[in-house]
């Protein structure tokens, strides 16, 4: 990147070097700004200096951002259901089976993979480092809407709402069973089970946790359609607040489902739907409204379930 220059403005208090270049180019992260630090690329009357030199009005500063690095991974052609796009983000409605991002038991086939061989060119680095930016998460059987960022300040415009809960989240599951309200709300911290470290439980001494709820369709007593919003974003919250008042998510065996002779079809995968998600475009400031559509297994079960309850 071309080197730049910032002069400290008349007036401005004796501060932090790092502190003076992020309040002047507020269009840079502070991570980026570091690196360009710690590469040496920061200089005053053509020295290199620390991220805490103390600067004062008048002084001029020069530097330059360090280059891109291509990401380790590779890009791998795998087909996306994309909903919205733009050149600063963009949104997909995720399949059943797909890992979002990267990890130590994962293979070539997650969402980032795909995302790297969809964006090819278009992405401006992350942190430095060319790729995508995953703001938030669906578990690997849950489908539906998934924004993500293709620049570093769409990253953290977008990463801004989710932490600050700016947005509405809005779910569908198929649950066990058929709640007798039509509607309610869980208010129950959740923290990892002490013995089971890789599920969830509600109780004392977790991080809060809110879900509205309510009962879109009932199909007797077996199941019920239930449309959910979240308004925090805590790891598996719909799975395990459902869970806690009686109603497992069809398909969980993680959460307490079970098999149910009766069931026209038996689901093979956890029936959760991200259906609906509206946040303030990153850059524009315009509302983005993102709807997925049901997926085929959902609505198949679903038509099964009116079927055999209808008889």
């Amino acid at each position: 990147m071309a080197a730049e220059t910032y002069t400290v403005p008349e007036g401005s208090a004796r501060a932090r070097a790092d502190k003076a270049l992020a309040q002047g180019f507020p269009g840079h992260s502070r991570t980026a700004l570091q690196r360009a630090f710690d590469a040496g690329l920061v200089r005053l009357r053509g020295e290199p200096i620390k991220r805490d030199h103390a600067v004062v009005s008048g002084d001029v500063l020069e530097f330059a951002l360090p280059e891109v690095v291509p990401t380790e991974l590779k890009p791998v052609d795998i087909p996306l259901d994309v909903i919205f796009e733009d050149r600063h983000m963009l949104a997909i409605n995720k399949a059943s089976g797909m890992v979002v991002h990267p990890g130590a038991a994962t293979g070539e086939d997650t969402l980032v993979h795909a995302l790297l061989a969809h964006c090819a060119g278009s992405l401006s680095g992350i942190g430095g480092v060319e790729r995508p930016g995953i703001v938030h998460r669906l578990d690997k059987e849950t489908t539906g809407v998934i924004v993500v960022a293709k620049t570093d300040a769409a990253h953290r415009a977008l990463a801004d709402q989710f932490a600050t809960r700016a947005l509405k989240k809005e779910y569908v599951a198929l649950v066990a069973g058929a709640p007798d309200r039509l509607s309610g709300m869980i208010d129950r911290a959740i923290s990892r089970h002490p013995v089971h470290r890789h599920r969830m439980t509600v109780g004392e001494g977790g991080k809060p946790a809110r879900t509205a709820w309510e009962r879109a369709e009932a199909f007797g007593q077996m199941a019920a359609l239930i449309r959910c919003q979240i308004f925090t974003g805590r790891t598996h919250q719909i799975r395990v607040h459902l869970k806690s008042i009686g109603f497992p998510i069809l398909g969980d065996a993680l959460y307490g489902w079970k098999p149910d002779p009766r069931m026209p079809l038996q689901p093979d995968r956890v029936m959760l739907h991200a259906e609906h998600l509206v946040l303030t475009h990153p850059m524009t400031g315009k509302e983005l409204d993102l709807r997925a559509p049901l997926p085929k297994d959902f609505t198949r079960l679903i038509k099964a379930l009116r079927k055999a309850t209808a008889k």
